[in-house]
This record gives structure tokens, sequence and C-alpha cells, in this order.
């Protein structure tokens, strides 16, 4: 399986430990793809010419990542701080919305959408500023779209008409609204819905059955990259398997395995601001 990701790239700033990871929902899928034995794994992404872009972009090629169609451009890299509180959940700080990809956005060649081409299945993420491209996009590729939190209707409206997989995060979603949230994707086109739930497990549903599946019982030391390690392994063993049932299974192991460590995956920079 050959799968791109376009998006979203950041530099988690650990402010307790004075550590740089790279991250970025976006990002992490592309790297985790290949951890998971992707074929090959690709990544689109805008970074700035400063010290976290050079610090994505070693990353990206030390995890064997194409980024032969990276931008670079003069600014600053997407940059968040993160705080770790004692149950291990990761708190979001502060950002700079971006950085440089927020400000320039990403725009296709003709270039770009062949190289795509190449590929069988593209990621991208709410927070990745992609929503103009989905039309052009899903005439080429299967989609898949991590709408993290967000479920206003005008924006499901948006987007879930060109995809083949949504996720959405639904820990704090009750079992009523999931099932609500789930409907209302399929009715707007999307073929595949899958809400992950924290420690309540996760859900799947194709249109005709819904498959539910629990959490693993994990020491937890961070949960940042948790719910992008899932989202990698369910499509890679969903495209190998076209089995619901297991490749939730493998996902949610996938997630906890996440959580045992530092940043998204690891590499981590001491920083001296």
């Amino acid at each position: 399986m050959k799968v791109i990701a376009v998006g979203d790239n950041i530099i988690d700033r650990y402010v307790d430990q004075l550590m740089n990871y790279p991250g970025g929902n976006a990002l992490n899928v592309a790297v985790f793809s290949k951890r998971y034995e992707a074929k090959k794994s690709s990544y689109i992404g805008i970074i700035g010419n400063d010290e976290g872009g050079e610090h994505i972009e070693a990353t990206l090629l030390d995890e064997e990542i194409d980024v032969s169609r990276l931008r670079k451009v003069i600014g600053e890299s997407g940059k968040t701080k993160v705080i770790v509180n004692k149950e291990g959940d990761r708190v979001f700080d502060s950002w700079n919305y971006g950085g440089v990809q927020s400000l320039v956005k990403i725009k296709l060649s003709e270039e770009d959408i062949n190289f795509i081409k190449e590929h069988q299945i593209l990621h991208s993420s709410v927070y990745s500023y992609s929503e103009n491209l989905l039309p052009l996009l899903y005439r080429h590729i299967f989609l898949s779209f991590d709408f993290s939190t967000k479920k206003d209707r005008s924006y499901l409206e948006k987007i879930c008409p060109y995809l083949t997989f949504a996720f959405y995060s639904g820990s704090e979603t009750s079992q009523k609204e999931c099932l609500e949230l789930i409907n209302t994707s399929h009715k707007l086109g999307t073929s595949n819905v899958i809400i992950t739930r924290g420690k309540k497990g996760a859900l799947f549903s194709n249109g005709k059955n819904i498959y539910e599946q629990p959490s693993i019982e994990t020491k937890v030391v961070d949960t940042l990259g948790a719910g992008d390690s899932f989202i990698a392994k369910f499509l890679i063993q969903f495209h190998l398997t076209n089995n619901p049932k297991l490749s939730l299974e493998k996902a949610v192991e996938a997630a906890s395995d996440t959580c045992k460590y530092f940043g998204a995956f690891g590499y981590g920079k001491l920083s001296a601001k």
C-alpha cells in the first residue's frame, strides 16, 4: 500500500522537558504508515526556514518518507507548547496557528496531482487548510480526513461528500451523539466513519454495520499522537484485509503503544528556548 499525507506539521515543545518533538496529524500519519509497513509513504506540507523546519525535514528523511514535494518558505514553522498532566493527557498551552502553512496554504500543480495518483490513499486533516483541495483530489484517489473534534453540520457538508474515510475524536461524545454523527456523515456521502473514544474504545461504521472495539488498559506516559497512530494502522490494516473488526483491534493496539512514550513518534530535540 502507498500512502500520502497532505497537510499539517508542527513542532510540539514540551515545556517541562525543554524538548521539541515533530508532529502534526498529517505528518504523523505519514510516519506511522511507513512504520506499519506501507510500501511507500509520502508527505506534502509547508515548513519554514527555521530550526523547527530543519528538524521536521531531517526526521522525515530519517523515517524514509518521500519529501520530494515538501515546500519550504521563509517564515516560522508550526509550533505549539505542550503540557502533559498527571494523567498523561497532553494539553496545548499555546500555538502559532500552524505557522507558514496557515499563511501560505498548499496549492497543487499538475505534477503534484500526478505524484499523488501514484498512491492508494491520501490523508489530510482539519488543521491542514486543505479543504479546497478535496473536490479535486477525490477524483484521483481515496481520501481519508481527520475532523478531530470539529462536528458542526456546515463543515461536515463541505468535507464529507468527498471522503472514503472520516475519523472523529469523540472521547467526550455520548453513544447517541456518536450514532447521530455516523448517520449524518454517511448521508453526506462518506463511505466509512470511525470515531475514537479514548478509554471507551472506538466505533466503525460502513453504512450497513457498526463495530465496537474496547480500549486496552495502558500505563499512559503521553497520549500525543495516539489518534494518529490509530488512523495509520486502521487504514493499512483495512486495505490489507477489508476486515473492520481486525482493523479496529490492531488500530487500538497501535494507539495504546503510542501512549507509552513522549512525543507522537519520538525524535525529541533539546531546545534552549
